[in-house]
């Protein structure tokens, strides 16, 4: 039950951020927790779990990015003229 549970998360959880993604709605996968905890608390908390990995990576993957720009921004300002 477990693995079709987590299936199912996982799935739902890519679909609803990629819609997250386009629209700007950020509250949409509450909404999507709240049709799933009607009928299955067991699946709500996977998706919901699916869905914070997800948000998380993203937020860490671009300030990683952001820190990368800072850093080569940084080393070009403290460059000499003429280098």
């Amino acid at each position: 039950m477990a693995g079709t549970a987590d299936k199912i998360a996982s799935d739902l959880a890519d679909k609803t951020v990629a819609i997250m993604e386009k629209t700007g709605e950020d509250r949409l996968h509450y909404e999507v927790a709240k049709v799933l905890g009607a009928s299955s608390q067991t699946l709500e908390e996977a998706y919901l779990t699916e869905v914070r990995v997800r948000m998380a990576g993203k937020a860490a993957t671009q300030f990683l990015k952001d820190k990368l720009k800072d850093m080569a921004e940084q080393a070009k300002a403290s460059k000499p003229a003429g280098q």
